[in-house]
């Protein structure tokens, strides 16, 4: 139904073995995928409790992580970001001040600039998301919270009730937009200020 290699180039080279799941079993199995990881790392990550740290990642002051956690080389993390829920962040990504990133993989050279949210996502490679934009995870508003995905003009039922995204390859997300639950962004899309991106209604 859908190959996230077509979205995201480094996914399947990152966490081999994963083909043959959607990417909302993958970020609701987060925890799992990440502790796994963990397990292959490098002596050049300093590990403890399931929060591993490469030695050239950055982190200001006042961040709460919480395990299990992967923090790549040359990562930037600024103050009082939150991670949470089974998280990866790849090489050279950036978390900004503010921000909170729950069961959610991001891709290498990815930036969040500050005071964004990103749940059960998978965030592709050189993605940039604006001041205060806003991956959604979840419809609070509906009786049926059961998320639905458009995948070439087709909808289909994910059974799940928490997923956020998944957002190709050097996606621009602009400041204050909002990706709804179970949104889909072909590499290279371009999200303007203020957008809401509701592709199911």
């Amino acid at each position: 139904m859908i190959d996230i290699q077509l979205y995201i180039s480094s996914f399947n080279q990152l966490f081999p073995g994963l083909k043959e799941l959607l990417p909302w079993q993958i970020t609701a199995s987060a925890s799992v995928l990440v502790e796994e990881k963990i397990k292959t790392l490098s002596s050049e990550y300093s590990i403890q409790n399931n929060i591993a740290i490469h030695k050239n990642a950055r982190i200001e002051e006042h961040v709460v992580l919480k395990s299990p956690i992967i923090i790549s080389a040359g990562c930037f993390i600024g103050a009082h970001a939150y991670l949470r829920g089974g998280v990866f962040l790849g090489e050279g990504a950036s978390i900004g001040p503010g921000c909170e990133v729950k069961s959610s993989f991001i891709m290498p050279l990815a930036a969040l600039a500050h005071f964004n949210f990103a749940g059960d996502s998978i965030v592709g490679s050189q993605v940039n998301m604006e001041a205060g934009s806003i991956i959604a995870n979840h419809y609070n508003e509906r009786s049926d919270k059961t998320i639905k995905v458009l995948i070439n003009n087709k909808e289909y039922i994910t059974t799940s009730t928490k997923f956020g995204a998944l957002v190709g390859d050097r996606a621009k997300i602009g400041a204050n937009a909002v990706l709804s639950p179970g949104t889909i962004l072909l590499p290279d899309s371009i999200v303007k200020r203020l957008e809401l991106i509701e592709q199911i209604h």
